[in-house]
């Protein structure tokens, strides 16, 4: 009798300590290795990290960003000067554990933006605040286009790339000024979530980079990201305001491009074209190659394609700061159709 009741105590023992384990394997998940394995920055077959290789170093203008030795270099971590990378960075080497979790970077009380905005380090984001911030800004238009006719072809104007994956210069909107802000207008600020899901890491799984969905559809009752709608401002003109905010801001961005392309033709008189590889902008009907890229640029044309370029290159720009994104489009869109006298594209409210 006594020796069945020990088995069966041992028996349910045994099933107890297996559910803990189980409960404990189900908790944990993948290590914080696997999932940065997973993720881009640990990819060392991307471009971003390979595109240099031919070289056998990466410019230290873009080490900081390719690479977490030129990373701690660039931040002085290593023990070399500080904003400046003063040796030769070889490529291999790719967004590496220490990139973040050095404990140099923990020390880091504030990050430059390139229109020289200092912006407060906080709960891990040196590090994505540090190479998800662009390499230009909207006063480098001013700084371009200062003194010339705005609608008059200059030769020595070329297109401005803001640069990618600029999602910090969208956030911070107009207190880093990332986006080209035209004169006489107010711009969105950084944009104001809720104090729990205010940081990068507190939407992005800081490993894998991947965006804690749940967390988003849960509060915001939808089922995907791209239909999160806090507004009823019809932005784009198009009467539907049930679509998701990141409908409103697509629809806008194709609607700057058919102003730049009417502008293009209209004023200076040479057709434009866009396709996905640098430069971007190419003379229509012309291969799409550098000896092609567009040439014929006049200060309006310059700084409107900034803007259709820079929320291009943020593909959360809905997340990020969706009011910033939609008065950089709306504002571009405006001042072209105003200078062609367009009647054909029609866009709603600006926020």
């Amino acid at each position: 009798m006594k020796r069945n009741v020990i088995l069966v105590i041992l028996a349910g023992l045994s099933l107890l300590l297996a559910q803990v384990a189980l409960s404990q394997n189900e908790s944990t998940g993948p290590s914080m290795v696997e999932l940065w394995q997973k993720s881009g920055h640990a990819n060392p077959q991307s471009s971003s990290f390979t595109h240099w290789n031919d070289e056998g170093e990466i410019p230290v203008s873009c080490a900081a960003c390719h690479s977490g030795e030129g990373f701690r270099a660039f931040h002085g971590i290593d023990g070399s000067s500080v904003g400046v990378i003063d040796k030769p960075v070889a490529t291999g080497g790719v967004v590496d554990c220490a990139t973040c979790h050095d404990d140099g970077v923990k020390q880091l009380e504030q990050i430059l933006f390139p229109s020289g905005a200092a912006i407060a380090a906080h709960d891990g984001s040196a590090t994505c605040l540090t190479c998800h911030q662009g390499r230009q800004s909207g006063p480098d238009l001013d700084q371009r286009t200062t003194g010339l006719p705005d609608d008059e072809v200059n030769s020595e104007l070329s297109f401005v790339n803001p640069h990618y994956a600029l999602a910090a210069a969208t956030l911070f909107g107009t207190e880093v000024k990332g986006g080209y802000e035209y004169p006489g207008r107010d711009y969105a600020g950084k944009f104001s979530h809720v104090e729990a899901y205010s940081t990068c890491i507190d939407c992005h799984e800081p490993h894998s980079t991947q965006v804690t969905l749940d967390n988003c559809t849960s509060c915001h009752k939808v089922d995907e990201l791209r239909d999160i709608r806090t507004s009823k401002l019809d932005f784009d003109g198009d009467g539907d305001v049930t679509s998701g905010i990141y409908a409103e801001i697509s629809a806008l961005h194709e609607k700057l491009l058919s102003a730049i392309e009417a502008y293009a033709e209209t004023v200076s008189e040479a057709p434009i074209a866009y396709a996905k590889q640098y430069p971007y902008f190419f003379h229509a009907e012309t291969e799409p190659t550098y000896a092609n890229r567009y040439n014929a640029w006049t200060p309006a044309l310059l700084r409107a394609a900034y803007n259709y370029q820079f929320i291009g290159m943020d593909k959360g720009a809905y997340a990020h700061n969706p009011h910033y994104a939609v008065q950089l489009l709306h504002d571009a869109i405006t001042d072209l159709a105003d200078r062609t006298n367009a009647t054909n594209i029609e866009i709603g409210p600006r926020p």
